[in-house]
C-alpha cells in the first residue's frame, strides 16, 4: 500500500524522496527490517498472552533428552510468523502482482489449516488435531489454485528473444517478446529449459495443464509436511526456511532483473522481482521467531507457522520457475521426510517377512536419530543449518554452472 501511496506523491506533488519507493532493494530492506521488529515485539506479547491462556504444548514421552522440560511451552507461535509476513508484504509490495497475491493466499490458507489443527490439540485436547485428511484435502485445493493461477493468468509470462543473438537489454527496439509458456529451469544443464507441454503426450494444451497442476499441487502438499516434519527440535524449521528463503531472494532478484538475467544467461521472468519484497519479510520474520524459539524455545511454531513456512517456499520456487532445484535447495525437508518414509515402510515390511518389525533410524525424523545418539539439540540444530547453507551455496551455483 505505501509503494502506490509514495507513487501517487512522486507523480503528482513531486514529493522528495518519494521515488525511493519505486526500487526493489529499498523496499526489501524495509519489509526484512519491519518483519523483524514486528516478530520481536508482537513476539513477546503474544508469547505472554500464549501463557496466560495456557495454551501450552502437550508433550508425548519419546525418551529424548530434555523432551519433558519442553511441556507446557506456548504453541501456535506461527502467528508471530505471519503477521511478520503478511503486514510488511501488504506495505511494501506491489498488490496487484499475480506473484504477491498468490503468495498472500497460500500464508492464509495454510495459516488457517494449522490454526486450525493447533487448536483442536490445545483447545479440543485431542492429540491427533485436524484429521489428515482435511489437511491433506487443504493443501491439495491450494496446490489447484497455485498451478490454475499461475498456468493461466495472463501476467505470468517470460521474455522470449526473438533473435538467437539478442541486443542488449536496454535498447530503444527491444527485440523480445513475452510470453506466455510452461516452462522450468533444469539445473546443471547447458540448454536449461524443460517444457511442460512435451509431456502432453500429444493429448494438447488441456493436458499440459494437468500434468503442471498435479506437479504443484504434490510440490506444494510435499515441502509444507517436510516443514512440519523438520519442526521437531527448538530453532531448526526457522532457521532452515530462512536460509531457503534468502536463497530464493537472491534469485528472484536476478530473474526479475532483465541486466542481470541477460548477464547470467538465465530466463527473464517480468515483474517477478516482487518476490524479493516477500522473501525479504519472510526471512525478517524467521530470525525474528527464532529469537524466542532457539534453544531453549519460549514457543513453538504449530503447524500455524510450519505448514505456512514450507507451502509458502514451494509456491516461491514454483512462481520462479525453480521447482526442480527443490531437492536441492529444500534437501533438509526432502531428507527429513524421507526418513519417515523409509523408517514406516521398513518396519512393515520386516514385520510381515519377519514377524517383527526392524527399524533403520533409532527413530525417525532425522534429528530424532541424532538426539538417540546422544547429540545436544543445539548442535543437531546447527549442524543441520550449516548443511543448509551449503545446499544454498550449491543452488546458486546452478546459475553459472551448467
Amino acid at each position: 500500500m505505501l509503494y502506490y501511496l509514495f507513487r501517487f506523491l512522486d507523480q503528482h506533488f513531486d514529493l522528495p524522496g518519494a521515488g525511493v519507493f519505486q526500487y526493489i532493494s529499498f523496499r526489501a530492506t524495509m519489509a526484512a527490517v519491519l518483519s523483524l521488529v514486528i516478530c520481536l515485539i508482537f513476539g513477546k506479547s503474544l508469547i505472554a498472552m500464549l501463557r496466560r491462556r495456557q495454551v501450552g504444548e502437550s508433550i508425548r514421552d519419546l525418551g529424548l533428552a530434555g523432551q519433558l522440560e519442553k511441556k507446557g511451552t506456548p504453541t501456535m507461535g506461527g502467528l508471530i510468523m505471519i503477521a511478520g509476513i503478511l503486514i510488511p508484504t501488504l506495505l511494501f509490495a506491489r498488490l496487484q502482482s499475480i506473484y504477491i497475491i498468490v503468495l498472500v493466499v497460500t500464508v492464509v490458507w495454510l495459516g488457517i489449516i494449522g490454526f486450525l489443527d493447533d487448536y483442536i490439540k490445545v483447545f479440543k485436547k485431542n492429540k491427533e488435531g485436524l484429521a489428515g485428511k482435511f489437511k491433506v484435502v487443504g493443501q491439495v485445493g491450494l496446490g489447484l489454485f497455485v498451478g490454475l493461477m499461475l498456468y493461466f493468468n495472463s501476467h505470468v509470462v517470460v521474455r522470449q528473444y526473438l533473435s538467437p543473438e539478442h541486443e542488449p537489454v536496454d535498447y530503444v527496439t527491444p527485440t523480445y517478446v513475452d510470453v506466455k509458456s510452461p516452462v522450468t529451469t533444469i539445473p546443471f544443464m547447458k540448454n536449461n529449459e524443460f517444457d511442460y507441454s512435451a509431456l502432453n503426450l500429444g493429448l494438447g494444451e488441456a493436458s499440459t495443464a494437468a500434468v503442471y497442476v498435479l506437479l504443484v499441487i504434490f510440490i506444494i502438499t510435499a515441502v509444507s509436511n517436510g516443514a512440519n516434519i523438520t519442526d521437531g527440535i527448538d530453532g531448526l524449521a526457522a532457521g532452515t526456511s530462512a536460509i531457503i528463503a534468502l536463497t530464493l531472494a537472491i534469485l528472484a532478484y536476478v530473474s526479475g532483473n532483465a541486466i542481470f538475467a541477460d548477464y547470467l544467461n538465465i530466463m527473464y521472468i517480468p515483474n517477478s522481482g516482487e518476490l524479493v519484497i516477500f522473501c525479504a519479510a519472510f526471512v525478517g520474520a524467521c530470525i525474528g521467531f527464532l529469537w524466542y524459539n532457539s534453544f531453549p524455545a519460549q514457543v513453538f511454531m504449530g503447524d500455524t507457522g510450519s505448514l505456512v513456512l514450507g507451502g509458502s517456499l514451494a509456491v516461491m520456487a514454483i512462481s520462479l520457475r525453480k521447482e526442480l532445484l527443490i531437492p536441492i535447495l529444500c534437501g533438509i525437508f526432502l531428507v527429513e521426510n524421507l526418513s519417515v518414509i523409509i523408517q514406516v515402510y521398513y518396519f512393515k515390511y520386516t514385520k510381515k517377512k519377519y514377524g517383527e518389525g526392524r527399524r533403520i533410524f533409532k527413530m525417525s525424523p532425522l534429528h530424532h536419530h541424532y538426539q538417540k545418539l546422544g547429540y545436544h539439540e543445539a548442535k543437531i540444530v546447527t549442524r543441520f543449518w550449516i548443511v543448509g547453507i551449503l545446499l544454498a551455496i550449491v543452488t546458486l551455483a546452478t546459475l553459472k554452472l551448467r
